[in-house]
This record gives structure tokens, C-alpha cells and sequence, in this order.
């Protein structure tokens, strides 16, 4: 029976990820996960696409605040306590979206740690929990959905079996295989065939407490060539190239690896590796 092995979620955007074993399912996602983003000076949102030095950003939650810690052993708290220092709106590719800007202490940090980007420092911004940012309702099947700072979508599954076909492709063409952090994800999968996920409609958990949509596979960027440990690049073309090779989604050109996911129900309910999984197909009645 297919079963969760890992469940990751990103307080901030493009920064390191953390492992959790139980966590609380939110229409918007993982609890925390994307609340925070970094921009520059004049609102352009950033990611490991712009600064891949982000990666190696670790970040922690405790029970009052967030903390961050450089590779050089810098750290620096974000207060859970929302300040609400200064009300602003943000774009996330083309939403415009309700936060609050964390303050110059953060900012200061951020841009001796991470440097300027193209002159400009660097803001952490938080979303506001109140403003809701809908996912594309092209893609939703009776369910409304909405996310926090992810790119369009609240949770991204993915399968390990998965990692292993792609691996093993890599290693045929004499590169290196790539662990899971380069894709991401919220929810890893195991006990399903590989690349499965693409004809799967929802999981849910054995026992009904939740149900969660698999609506649009995810296409890659160079995310992916970025070790999710140091924030460098050692092959800037791979694993995008293979699996592009590997056409995962039939009929769709690119590298696809894993679905972009919505709530069905079970909000507030707590998701934990280890918990057993079900799947509908997307021609099952």
C-alpha cells in the first residue's frame, strides 16, 4: 500500500527546507510553509532562480519565532508575533498579494548575508494569514483553493520511486543522481509506480480523514540544478535535460516531475509520514 515517507515544509520561499513528521494540512498548504518571501528594494520577489545562495539558508521553528541561520554560523529570529510594521502589497507572478514588511533589522541581515541583488537590499516580507491568493480555478475539480507565497499551487507531491527512475536514467548518461530536495516537495510518496502521479486524480488517507487533488503536473526550472545544501550549481543542465529526455508527462514538451496539489477536504486535520494512501485515477468513475 502506497504510504508517506517525508513531509517537507518552507517557512520562507526558496530557502532551506525542514523535515517534519506530523504537521497540520491548511487550505494553503503545510502549516508555515511559504508565510515568508525575500525581495529587493522595489518589490521583485526572489528565489534560488535569482540568488541560488538561498538554499543554504537554514531555517528553524520554535515556539516564538522563526530563526535563520547563515553558512557562516549568522542567525537571526523573526518573531512569530506579527508587528505589522508596515502594511504592503506584493507581486508573486503577477498576483498581487496583502503582507507586511518584517522590518530593516531583517533586511540588513538578509543583504550582508545573501548580498544585494542588482545593487538593491534585501526585504523579508510575511503574507497576510487574512488575504486569500486563488489558485487557477482551471485546474480545480469542486474544490476552492488558495496559497500563501508558492508559486501557484499549496502542496507539491511527488513519489520516490519517481527520484529512482530519474536517477537511474542519470546514471546511464554518466551524471550524477539527485536527491529529493532539488524538487521540493511537500509530500513524498512511496509504493506507487514511478511517474504514477501523473494519472492519479486524489490521494487520500486510508482512513478518511483527508483528500488531496493532484491537478497540474509541475514544471521544473533551474531550481533543480541547485545543491539544496551549499546554494551552488555543479551541472547546470542536468536534471532538467534527462528529464525532458524522459517525456514523464505524455503529450506535455519540458521537465515535469511531480503534481501541484489542492485540499479536497480534511482541513485541520494532521497529515504524518507513515500514513497509509489511497489513489483514484483520473479515469476511474
Amino acid at each position: 500500500m502506497p504510504v508517506i515517507t517525508q513531509l517537507y515544509t518552507y517557512p520562507v520561499k526558496s530557502m532551506h527546507g525542514i523535515p517534519v513528521k506530523e504537521t497540520k494540512l491548511n487550505i494553503r498548504g503545510l502549516t508555515y510553509d511559504r508565510n515568508w518571501m525575500i525581495m529587493d528594494e522595489n518589490g521583485l520577489f526572489l528565489t534560488q532562480r535569482n540568488l541560488p545562495e538561498m538554499a543554504a539558508v537554514k531555517v528553524g521553528l520554535h515556539d516564538d519565532g522563526m530563526s535563520l541561520s547563515s553558512p557562516s554560523g549568522d542567525d537571526f529570529i523573526v518573531p512569530f508575533k506579527d508587528s505589522r510594521q508596515k502594511e504592503i502589497r506584493v507581486a508573486v507572478w503577477g498576483d498581487r498579494c496583502e503582507a507586511f514588511d518584517e522590518g530593516d533589522e531583517i533586511s540588513a541581515w538578509l543583504t550582508e548575508n545573501l548580498g544585494k541583488y542588482k545593487g538593491k537590499n534585501l526585504r523579508l516580507v510575511r503574507f497576510n494569514k487574512d488575504f486569500e491568493r486563488e489558485v487557477d480555478p482551471n485546474y480545480l475539480k469542486n474544490e476552492k483553493s488558495h496559497t500563501a507565497f508558492a508559486d501557484g499551487y499549496p502542496f507539491l507531491v511527488t513519489s520516490e520511486s519517481s527520484l529512482n527512475r530519474l536517477n537511474e536514467r542519470l546514471i546511464e548518461s554518466d551524471s550524477e543522481p539527485v536527491p529529493m530536495d532539488r524538487f521540493r516537495p511537500n509530500i513524498v510518496l512511496a509504493g506507487i509506480d514511478a511517474f504514477l502521479e501523473n494519472r492519479v486524480d486524489e490521494i487520500f488517507s486510508s482512513d478518511g480523514r483527508y483528500r488531496l487533488g493532484l491537478r497540474k503536473p509541475c514544471k521544473r526550472c533551474k531550481v533543480t540544478t541547485v545543491d539544496q545544501a551549499s546554494g551552488t550549481i555543479a551541472e547546470p543542465k542536468e536534471p532538467l535535460r534527462t528529464l525532458t529526455q524522459m517525456k514523464t508527462v505524455p503529450g506535455l514538451h519540458g521537465a515535469y516531475f511531480g503534481q501541484n496539489t489542492t485540499l479536497v477536504s480534511g482541513k485541520n486535520c494532521i497529515i504524518s509520514v507513515g500514513d497509509s494512501i489511497e489513489f483514484k485515477l483520473k479515469n476511474d468513475d
